[in-house]
C-alpha cells in the first residue's frame, strides 16, 4: 500500500472521530430529540465475563414520569378511594361520637323530671297498645266489607310487633316493661264499642263509623310516639329513638291506608244507604198515618156503641114508667 494513501486515510478517520465527538458534546438543539446511540457489539472480553447458561443482568432504568392525563386520572382515583374510605368509617365515627345508652342515662340522671316523664309516657303507650290488641278483633268482627276486615287483621298483627318493640325500648334503657293505666285510650276504645251498638249490622254506615273510630286510635298513637321520639333524642337515648321512630312510621302509614279505604268506596256507599233509610222512614210515617186512621175508625165505632147503649137505657126507663102507671091503676 502507498504511504501517502495510508496517511490520508488516517487523517480522514481522525477528522470523522472528531466530528462525532463534537456532536455528542454539543447535545441536541432546542426542540430536537437526541438520536439513539448505537448498541455496542459484544466483544470477546464481555462474552468471556458472562458464563454460558446465564443471562446478563440489565442495568436498572429510571421510571418514566406519568403524563398530565395519567396524573389527573390517578388523582381522581385517589380522591374516590379516600371518599369511599370516609363513607366506610362514617358509621363508626357516628357511633363513637354518640355515647352508649347507659352512659346517656347516667348523664341525664334517671332522677331528672324529663326522664321520669319519658318513662311514664312509655308505660302509657305500652298499656294503650295492649288495650288496642283486645279491641281490634271486635272491630274486625263487626266490619261489613272484607277489605276493612283485612285491614283490622293486619293492624292486629302489626300491633303485636309494636308491643314487642316497646319491650326492646324498655330493655335498652334498663327499665322493666310495664304499663300504666291510660284513661285516654280506654275512652277512645269505649267510643268504638258504642258505635258498633248504635249502627246497623251489615251496613256501610257501620264501616264508615268504624274507620273514624280506628283513626282516632291511630292519631292518639301518632301523637304519643312522635313525642316519645323527640324526648328520646333529647335524652340521647338513640337506640330507643330509632325503635320508636319505626313504630311512628307504621302508625302514620296505617292512618293513610284507612283513609284510602274510606274514600275509595265505603263513604259513597254509606251515603246511598242514607237515601234508602230516608225512604224507609217515609214509609214508616205512612204506616203511622194508617194507624191513626184505624184509631179514628175505632173511635167512631166506640161512639156508635155508646149511642146504642144510651138508646137501650132510654127504652128501659120508658118500660119502667109504663109499669108504674099500670100499677097505679
Amino acid at each position: 500500500m502507498d504511504t501517502n494513501n495510508l496517511t490520508n486515510t488516517t487523517k480522514a478517520d481522525d477528522n470523522t472521530e472528531k466530528m462525532v465527538t463534537d456532536l455528542l458534546n454539543a447535545g441536541p438543539e432546542p426542540g430536537e430529540e437526541q438520536p439513539p446511540l448505537p448498541k455496542k457489539r459484544a466483544t470477546a472480553k464481555t462474552a468471556a465475563a458472562t458464563p454460558k447458561g446465564t443471562v446478563a443482568k440489565k442495568s436498572p432504568t429510571a421510571k418514566a414520569k406519568p403524563g398530565p392525563k395519567a396524573a389527573a386520572k390517578k388523582t381522581d382515583q385517589d380522591k374516590k378511594a379516600e371518599q369511599d374510605k370516609k363513607e366506610e368509617n362514617k358509621p363508626e365515627e357516628q357511633q363513637e361520637s354518640r355515647p352508649t345508652e347507659k352512659a346517656a342515662v347516667l348523664e341525664t340522671a334517671k332522677e331528672g323530671p324529663l326522664y321520669k316523664f319519658f318513662l311514664d309516657a312509655l308505660k302509657d303507650i305500652y298499656f294503650a297498645e295492649k288495650h288496642i290488641l283486645e279491641a281490634l278483633p271486635k272491630m274486625q268482627k263487626a266490619a261489613t266489607t272484607e277489605e276493612l276486615q283485612e285491614a283490622f287483621e293486619d293492624h292486629h298483627l302489626m300491633t303485636q310487633k309494636q308491643v314487642s318493640r316497646l319491650e326492646k325500648v324498655f330493655k335498652s334503657i334498663d327499665e322493666k316493661a310495664e304499663g300504666k293505666k291510660c284513661d285516654a285510650i280506654i275512652g277512645i276504645v269505649k267510643e268504638g264499642e258504642n258505635i258498633i251498638k248504635e249502627t246497623e249490622e251489615g251496613t256501610m254506615t257501620r264501616d264508615a263509623a268504624l274507620i273514624i273510630a280506628a283513626q282516632k286510635v291511630e292519631h292518639y298513637e301518632i301523637a304519643s310516639y312522635g313525642g316519645l321520639v323527640a324526648l328520646a333524642e333529647t335524652l340521647e337515648l338513640y337506640k330507643a329513638a330509632d325503635l320508636l321512630q319505626t313504630t311512628l312510621d307504621e302508625e302514620e302509614q296505617t292512618d293513610r291506608d284507612l283513609t284510602d279505604i274510606a274514600e275509595t268506596s265505603i263513604n259513597f256507599n254509606a251515603s246511598e244507604e242514607d237515601d234508602d233509610d230516608s225512604s224507609n222512614d217515609n214509609e214508616d210515617y205512612d204506616d203511622d198515618d194508617d194507624d191513626d186512621e184505624w184509631d179514628d175508625e175505632d173511635y167512631d165505632d166506640e161512639e156508635e156503641d155508646e149511642d146504642y147503649d144510651d138508646d137501650e137505657d132510654e127504652d128501659e126507663d120508658e118500660d119502667e114508667d109504663d109499669n108504674k102507671t099500670y100499677r097505679s091503676r
